[in-house]
C-alpha cells in the first residue's frame, strides 16, 4: 500500500508553496490507490497556535483534499520522540550542548577557521565545542545534539535512497564524509524548551505512519541524506523520496509562511476558486 502525507506546522497560515505541496502528494496518492494522511507537525510549542491547525485543514477541504483516518498531531508522539533519542543516547551517539547561537556564531566566525561558516540543513555547521561531554553532565538547560562522526560509522556501506522526483530521479548514495563536514552535529532536543527537533521527528512518524513516499519540495533535498542516516540508525525503513519544484515570487524567491499576500486565505477571501489556485501553481 502506497502511504503519502502532507505534513505542515500551525505557526502561519499555508501559502501557494504549501498548497502545490500538498496537491502534489494528494495527487501521487490517489493516482497510485493509495493513501493520503494530514500530520501537523506541531512540536514547537511556542509558534504553534490552534487557530493556524484549524486554518489548515480547513484551506486544504476548499483545496478539495480529503485524507484517510483522523489528523495525526506531531506533539502526541513526543514518548516516542524521546525514546528514539535515548535509543541514540544509549549508542553513544548523543551528547549535551550548552552553547546558544551567539556562542556557535563566534566559533565559527573566528579568524583562524578561514572563509564564511557552513550551512547545512539545521542551520550554520556546529563546529564541535560541546562533543566530548557526556551525557552524565548533562544540564537541564541543555540541548541534546547527534554526534555525527560517530553516527557514521553505524552505517552501512552501501546506504543509499530512491528519488524519483523530476530532477535528480534515481539512486542516490549517502555519503558518510558529507554528512559530518556539511551536516554536522545536529539538534536533536532543543535547549530551554526541551521541544524535539524536527529531523528526528519526522523520521520517526515516518515509520509510525508506514509512509511509503516522502513528497516534498527540492529545498529539503539536502537534508534527506540526513534522514536517511537517522533511519538508518534508529532501525527504521527508508521510504522513497519525491522532491518537487518550488512555487517562488515574482522575484524568483522560495515563498515563505511570512508571504501573507500569497496566502491562500487571502486567495479564498478574493473569490478564487479552487480550479483557479490549480492553474496557478501549474497543476490545472
Amino acid at each position: 500500500m502506497n502511504v503519502l502525507r502532507f505534513a505542515p506546522s500551525p505557526t502561519g497560515p499555508l501559502h501557494l508553496g504549501h498548497a502545490f505541496s500538498a496537491l502534489t502528494a494528494h495527487d501521487r496518492a490517489r493516482a497510485q490507490g493509495g493513501t493520503f494522511l494530514l500530520r501537523i507537525e506541531d512540536t514547537d510549542r511556542a509558534r504553534s497556535k490552534p487557530h493556524w491547525r484549524a486554518q489548515i485543514e480547513d484551506d486544504l477541504s476548499w483545496l478539495g483534499l480529503t485524507w484517510d483516518g483522523p489528523v495525526l498531531l506531531q506533539s502526541s508522539r513526543r514518548a516516542a520522540h524521546l525514546a528514539a533519542i535515548e535509543h541514540l543516547a544509549d549508542a553513544g551517539l548523543v551528547y549535551p550542548c550548552r552553547c546558544r547561537r551567539a556562542d556557535i556564531r563566534a566559533a565559527v566566525s573566528a579568524p583562524q577557521e578561514g572563509g564564511p561558516p557552513l550551512a547545512g540543513p539545521d542551520g550554520i555547521v556546529y563546529p564541535g565545542t560541546c562533543r566530548n561531554r557526556p551525557m552524565s553532565a548533562r544540564q537541564p538547560e541543555d540541548a541534546l545534539r547527534l554526534n555525527m562522526a560517530k553516527l557514521v560509522t553505524h552505517l552501512p556501506s552501501d546506504l543509499s535512497f530512491r528519488e524519483t522526483g523530476p530532477d535528480k530521479a534515481g539512486t542516490h548514495p549517502v555519503d558518510p564524509k558529507h554528512l559530518v563536514q556539511n551536516v554536522g552535529d545536529i539538534v536533536l532536543g532543543r535547549r530551554d524548551t526541551g521541544d524535539i527537533a524536527y529531523h528526528l521527528a519526522v523520521v520517526v512518524d515516518d515509520a509510525h505512519q508506514n509512509v511509503s513516499e516522502v513528497t516534498r519540495g527540492q529545498d529539503l533535498f539536502e537534508a534527506t541524506a540526513l534522514h536517511v542516516a537517522l533511519q538508518s540508525a534508529l532501525g527504521l525503513p527508508v521510504p522513497r523520496y519525491h522532491h518537487h519544484r518550488l512555487i517562488r515570487d515574482d522575484a524568483g524567491k522560495r515563498l515563505a509562511k511570512r508571504d501573507d499576500a500569497r496566502a491562500i486565505a487571502k486567495y479564498r477571501e478574493d473569490g478564487l476558486s479552487p480550479e483557479s489556485l490549480r492553474g496557478m501553481v501549474g497543476l490545472a
